[in-house]
């Protein structure tokens, strides 16, 4: 097991303490102005990251009406748009560029009919998988919080059909567990079966904690440290998974007690790197 946190959790001096693996979130990284993106920024993050013995990965551009999001960065996979697409390809090119392991993506929106949404969000993975593979960059399509009605990929079945149906050997999943909580009710069996599910495609895996239920804010995905909720992370054992588990939480205290919860609970994996 390697453990890595979210570039949005601390610096990169801080985050290069506590994890062997930094996920670099694209929308909050500063490397764009608008849609366009600043090239001499990239260079300049992977002059820092070459320096250190770290791997990274990749989150690309995604959906999101939250006000701090930035709005020329959304992303709808069952609806792109020439930039929105380019907004992708560049992550995938940042990824080839720095050697990240993986990038991940989400799913798209259901825009009035679900299948037909569906079998568009399917024709655009299948395009910006052959840009994946041409460059040898693995994809990690990420599950999505149930108590977002508007959300497509939410069920295990769903996420593993969007994949089979891709047919790439370079689109896996990003199993999130912290929204397959939020999909399952907070009903730990639900969410071991969720788990069992995913492991013949995980790629990836983000790590966070809620309380299982619908919220005000977010639909419930709070995004609270490992420990912080009600998620039983012992599921994790399902997944027989020994890449990436990245603490996808908001500051190095939650990084390091979610450090703690993970080696308590993922019994089956050795950590590698830093203690």
């Amino acid at each position: 097991m390697i453990i890595g946190a979210s570039s949005f959790a601390g610096t990169f001096p801080e985050l290069m303490e506590e994890v062997d693996s930094i996920e670099l979130y694209i929308p909050k990284l500063e490397v764009y102005e608008g849609t366009r993106l600043i090239k001499s920024r990239i260079k300049r993050i992977k002059d820092i990251l070459s320096s250190y013995n770290i791997s990274t990965s990749i989150h690309a551009p995604y959906f999101s009406d939250a006000p701090n999001y930035p709005h020329e960065l959304v992303v709808d996979m069952a609806n792109l748009n020439d930039t929105q697409e380019r907004l992708i390809n560049e992550s995938i090119m940042i990824a080839e560029e720095l050697g990240s392991g993986v990038v991940v993506i989400h799913p798209g929106r259901i825009n009035g009919d679900k299948e037909r949404s569906f079998e568009i969000m399917i024709s655009n993975l299948s395009r910006i998988a052959k840009f994946a593979y041409d460059r040898n960059v693995t994809l990690g399509l990420e599950n999505k919080e149930g108590t977002d009605p508007e959300n497509l990929c939410i069920s295990a079945s769903e996420l593993v059909e969007a994949i089979e149906r891709t047919g790439s050997p370079n689109l896996g999943a990003t199993f999130d567990i912290g929204h397959a909580n939020l999909t399952c009710g907070g009903n730990r069996e639900k969410l071991r079966q969720f788990s069992k599910m995913m492991k013949d495609h995980a790629v990836h895996v983000h790590v966070h904690d809620n309380t299982g239920s619908l919220t005000e804010q977010y639909h419930g995905d709070i995004h609270r440290a490992p420990g912080n909720g009600m998620i039983d992370f012992s599921v994790l054992d399902e997944l027989d998974f020994k890449g990436v588990y990245n603490l996808e939480v908001f500051s190095i205290e939650d990084v390091k007690a979610g450090k703690k919860i993970l080696r308590k609970f993922v019994n089956n994996c050795t950590v590698i790197g830093r203690k």
